[in-house]
């Protein structure tokens, strides 16, 4: 398998072509491999970027890390894994809150906060990427909850692509998430849908 570092990773002059592009976000939910690359070619996405702290599904093997780095890459795409710094489901105890995963908590810590400046990088050149896990709905993933209100917070723009294929923006989402109800300050403070053992196998669950 293709593990060169990606280009956004390096000092690359900006595509001036690409310019005000959002990041996108997509689930393969119930989508057929080959319906989830017909909607990555559609969305003119170059670089596919793996979320999941355990990059397998026993459900869905073809969505496995190799075998779906495989047929992305032979689509044309790029495949990066950036579940170690960017996953739902981090393994320091520091990060959870009665079980369950606080993202608020996860925001600032290095490692994430690592994998954020790659994703900075990457819309600073006006690169098509798409982070990707496996809940379909994006309101119920740590791509809206945990990356995309921390990209909020950054100035960066990012989208997702909801299970019938529409765009929706990060507000879209999150009005969704919490009905149109924040609090006094207009922020709220999110954690995973489930409870998770921190030193739980990575192989055995994929984070929401």
């Amino acid at each position: 398998m293709n593990s060169a570092v990606p280009d956004f990773d390096s000092d690359a002059e900006p595509m001036p072509s690409r310019e005000g592009a959002p990041l996108f976000t997509i689930g393969y939910g119930a989508r057929t491999l080959d319906e989830f690359l017909a909607v990555l070619k559609a969305n003119q996405i170059e670089y596919l970027i793996d979320v999941r702290t355990a990059p397998f599904s026993k459900f869905k093997p073809e969505f496995s890390r190799e075998l779906l780095q495989y047929h992305v890459e032979r689509a044309g795409l790029r495949y990066v894994f950036m579940g170690d710094t960017l996953g739902g489901q981090p393994k320091d105890p520091a990060c959870h809150n009665d079980g369950k995963v606080d993202y608020d908590k996860v925001r600032a810590q290095p490692f994430f906060q690592g994998g954020l400046e790659r994703l900075k990088r990457a819309f600073n050149q006006h690169r098509r990427v798409a982070l990707m896990c496996s809940e379909g709905r994006p309101e119920q993933c740590h791509r809206s909850k945990l990356i995309g209100e921390a990209l909020a917070t950054a100035g960066v723009p990012m989208h997702h692509i909801d299970v019938d294929g529409q765009v929706l923006t990060q507000a879209q989402v999150i009005a969704r998430l919490t009905h149109g109800q924040m609090d006094l300050f207009g922020a709220a403070s999110f954690t995973s849908r489930k409870r998770y053992a921190p030193a739980e196998n990575d192989a055995k669950s994929e984070p929401p």
